[in-house]
């Protein structure tokens, strides 16, 4: 499926990996709106994707706000048209012993990992069923699949994400929607460059290598279908999520 002119939203979509899937996808000819909380990461990259001579907007977003989720979706609506693709991609971590998090802590990673993604599919899917046309890519984790030490509510909210999905991909089927999850391993972005200083980000992969990994589940048009892709670096054990 070519993606020239689809309608393509991308939440956290002002640095790492959201910056790079709206480029990828403008190279391919989608219209953009990208979205985040902070309007000068998001206007930047939406003129870049507008370099790349596509359309593309920057929509304010907070994925915690039923309202802003709501609002977003018909800004998006009225200046580019119905919606085809929904990126969740906006998320937070948080590196820290179990009996180290506070409530506090645990409250914000499940409201923008995964309350995020259930209010931003809740706002465009009525949209989607009605059109009987959609796909929803969930940028998740290999911390969605198994645990790692000192992340917790990181690892809760992601496996949060990947029930989910499976649950939209069921009830959505019908309506010829599709879900996907990518599960990304360690990826080079800002948020791990500020929680992590014990690991080797040379060896990490980088943001480019996952907007690929969308671009090509939302190219899929065909009879095959794949619910979930799993990437993971080279130097990690093979089959280890």
């Amino acid at each position: 499926m070519t993606l020239k002119d689809k309608v393509v939203v991308v939440t956290g979509g002002g640095r790492g990996i959201g910056r790079a899937i709206v480029v990828a996808f403008a190279e391919q000819g989608a219209t953009l709106a990208v979205c985040a909380r902070t309007m000068t990461e998001i206007e930047e990259v939406a003129a870049e994707a507008r370099k790349l001579g596509v359309e593309a907007i920057a929509v304010p977003l907070d994925v915690t706000d039923e309202s802003s989720a709501s609002n977003m979706v018909q800004t998006v609506e009225d200046q580019l048209g119905p919606i085809d693709i929904l990126i969740n991609n906006a998320g937070v971590a948080l590196f820290k012993p179990f009996l180290e998090t506070t409530a506090e802590e645990w409250d914000r990673m499940m409201d923008i990992n995964a309350k995020g993604v259930f209010l931003c599919c809740r706002a465009v899917l009525p949209g989607m069923i009605q059109r009987k046309y959609g796909r929803i890519i969930n940028v998740s984790s290999s911390a969605g699949k198994k645990g790692y030490p000192e992340q917790s509510a990181y690892c809760a909210s992601k496996h949060a994400i990947q029930g989910l999905s499976k649950v939209l991909a069921l009830e959505t089927q019908k309506h010829g929607i599709r879900i996907h999850v990518i599960c990304p391993g360690g990826v080079d972005t800002e948020l791990v460059r500020q929680g992590r200083d014990d690991v080797d980000l040379s060896k990490y992969m980088r943001p480019e290598e996952i907007a690929d990994v969308a671009v090509f589940l939302a190219s899929q048009d065909a009879t095959a279908m794949i619910d979930e892709i799993t990437v993971r670096r080279i130097e990690a054990g093979p089959w280890s999520c």
